[in-house]
């Protein structure tokens, strides 16, 4: 029987295209499959933990995959692995994991960070939003507060997907003002393709004045993503945690 096991990571998505195999186009599931084939001499596939768009980051990613051998979860191994990936993709850690384990379905929670740099820098562009404006935030964590009134988010979906239900249950959503931009970190059980970037776009058009906290709660009631502001754009995003049961990672600890 095939070993099981977890791979925590992160990437730069500024030149993958996204986290799902794409034809004619490089994506971090690819990347990482052909890289634990090699080096295992074996088919792998890899199961993510959920998808990030084009030019989307993860400081924290979880994936797993199965395998003939029964020691992958070795350091020497994950360094070895290391050395054939690319500088974007980066392995902390391959762990144990039980037969019926997933990576997907048995996350719990997962939170994302969004980067908005106020001040030009070059050092900033693949990691953040440059937006040289003044942005309430007091008024944009308000409009964080009326998130938690609501679980269906249909209006700051992407249309057409595939999914049974636009609910999510928000478990914390917050902006904090930095010395130069402001972060927003959220966090849910799910969340829907390009939530996070839409909530984002439109909560900025709350801080510019150009949205009441009123006209917001609208938005989310209409349940129409035509009512909600542009997506806020990619690079800014970063899914930075993924929580799963304890008896999970009891697996992992052994």
């Amino acid at each position: 029987m095939k070993q099981r096991y977890f791979i925590e990571l992160a990437y730069n998505g500024t030149r993958f295209h996204g986290w799902q195999v794409q034809p004619n186009a490089v994506s971090v599931q690819e990347t990482l499959e052909k890289a634990l084939s090699t080096v295992c001499r074996e088919e792998i596939a890899v199961m993510g933990a959920g998808r990030t768009d084009t030019g989307v980051h993860a400081s924290y990613f979880v994936a797993h995959f199965e395998s003939e051998k029964d020691s992958l979860d070795h350091p020497d191994f994950t360094y070895k692995l290391n050395s054939f990936l690319c500088a974007d993709l980066v392995l902390f850690r391959i762990s144990k994991v039980g037969e019926q384990a997933h990576a997907r379905f048995d996350a719990t929670s997962r939170t994302y960070h969004y980067f908005i740099n106020q001040r030009k820098d070059p050092f900033a562009l693949e990691t953040s939003w440059y937006m040289n404006r003044e942005l309430d935030v007091y008024k944009m964590n308000v409009a964080c507060a009326v998130l938690f009134d609501y679980v269906d988010f249909t209006s700051f979906s992407r249309l057409h997907t595939d999914v049974k239900t636009n609910n999510c249950k928000i478990y914390f959503a917050r902006w904090v003002q930095k010395d130069h931009g402001v972060v927003f970190t959220i966090k849910a059980d799910r969340f829907l393709r390009n939530m996070v970037r839409a909530i984002v776009g439109t909560m900025v058009q709350v801080g510019l004045g150009k949205l009441s906290i009123a006209e917001f709660r609208k938005v989310i009631e209409a349940k129409d993503r035509g009512l909600a502001g542009a997506s806020a754009p990619a690079q800014g995003l970063f899914l930075a945690n993924i929580t799963y049961p304890e008896d999970v990672f009891q697996h992992m600890e052994e």
